[in-house]
């Protein structure tokens, strides 16, 4: 089962890996976008990172729910009502549950991939996070490492496409050749996963 401990766990893992990539991540902006997702996104994840230390949610739900807002508030353009979106939504769909399993996990993200896609009106091949996030969530069931796989593979399938929504889709063609950032971003998110179940297992040894 999963606590707020091993929610916690994850937002601290993404950060920490948003911290490590967010040079590339703005890379990869750069040609199609505003050359500043991985900026925003580290001083979102900062500020998530930092508030979960301070005062400790409760709940998985309750972890999701402030991550989200922080990211909202914190994160420029239109990846943090995204990204706020997504986990908000997904905290929202735990509810009150002190302790939460796999499957409930990948259910109600599956809710938040659900509202991001309303909200951003992008759908799977529009070469956004949604091309990592649904098959990361289609996966999840079988394991998080799955999901970890499928998301990185949806991030890097993006590259050939042509962007239909967001900042990239007013370039046309010019925005094929190029790995969407959102879906690269995505990618790190899923895989915090992973991370944070390994530090729970050495943590429980």
């Amino acid at each position: 089962m999963l606590d707020a401990d091993f929610f916690r766990r994850w937002m601290t893992a993404t950060a920490a890996s948003v911290e490590r990539e967010a040079e590339r991540l703005t890379a990869l902006d750069s040609p199609i976008g505003d050359a500043d997702h991985g900026t925003n996104l580290q001083r979102g994840f900062r500020a998530v990172k930092d508030a979960l230390e301070k005062e400790p949610p409760a709940t998985p739900g309750a972890v999701l729910t402030q991550a989200g807002r922080l990211l909202i508030s914190t994160v420029g353009g239109a990846s943090g009502p995204l990204y706020g979106t997504l986990l908000r939504r997904t905290g929202k769909a735990l509810g009150d549950a002190a302790e939460v399993d796999e499957r409930q996990l990948a259910e109600a993200l599956r809710a938040g991939v659900d509202a991001v896609m309303q909200l951003g009106g992008a759908a799977p091949g529009d070469k956004t996070m949604i091309d990592a996030l649904v098959p990361a969530v289609d996966a999840l069931g079988d394991s998080f490492a799955a999901g970890r796989d499928a998301a990185e593979e949806g991030a890097v399938a993006t590259t050939p496409l042509q962007a239909r929504k967001g900042r990239a889709s007013y370039l046309g063609e010019r925005s094929i050749g190029h790995q969407d950032p959102g879906a690269t971003s995505s990618a790190l998110l899923i895989a915090g996963l992973v991370q944070a179940s390994a530090d729970a297992e050495a943590g429980g040894e």
